[in-house]
């Protein structure tokens, strides 16, 4: 298996309550990282994560905007340790970003939305291949419902149509066939609405 180099946080944005930044802080002291907090002007936070056994560090500030804490930064690390810890806070406290595992031959760009790996990119020299594509399975599902109960729809206008035809050969009065030309001219406007979605 291929030895990672580093993880670069091309970006990455966290969106916290007051409390959702102090279970942060919390957790970040649990995977054994040194924190160190400083108090800003306006209530921002800036941390500063420490790896100590591995001498790295990063800084992340958090700006206050009315209740929320936003943190939008980039940044490459080395460290097993801190690599692993903003890897789980990302999908914790439901973080975006886009992520370049980087590799000696190629680099594994992954995409969260809300904490969640939405895509994954294999990069190399000869170009980029999709390996991983979260798909809205719940939204295809709606839509393949709708197109079936429109092709019931059409299925009943079509039947309708041929009954009406069906009576308008029989032999019926001059005032009949009106009436039933008049339905034609509905369903058949009908149908040509149903079949144009």
């Amino acid at each position: 298996m291929a030895k990672r180099i580093a993880t670069e946080y091309v970006s990455a944005k966290f969106q916290l309550s007051s409390s959702e930044l102090q279970a942060f802080m919390q957790f970040m002291e649990e995977q054994q990282l040194r924190l160190q907090v400083l108090i800003l002007e306006n209530g921002s936070q800036s941390l500063v994560l420490e790896d100590v056994a591995g001498h790295e560090k990063i800084k992340m500030t958090f700006e206050r905007h009315i209740d929320q804490y936003v943190c939008e930064m980039s940044c490459t690390i080395v460290q097993l340790k801190l690599t692993n810890a903003m890897r789980k806070a990302v999908s914790v406290f439901r973080g975006n970003a886009i992520v370049n595992r980087i590799y000696s031959q190629y680099t594994m760009q992954y995409h969260y939305k809300q904490g969640t790996v939405h895509l994954i990119v294999e990069v190399t020299d000869k170009g980029k291949r999709v390996v991983f594509e979260k798909k809205n399975t719940a939204l295809k599902l709606q839509r393949v419902f709708e197109s079936r109960q429109v092709e019931r729809e059409i299925k009943l206008v079509q039947l309708e149509i041929d009954s009406l035809l069906d009576e308008r050969n029989a032999n019926v009065s001059a005032a009949e066939i009106a009436q039933i030309d008049e339905k034609l001219k509905e369903l058949t406007f009908k149908l040509f609405k149903l079949e144009a979605n």
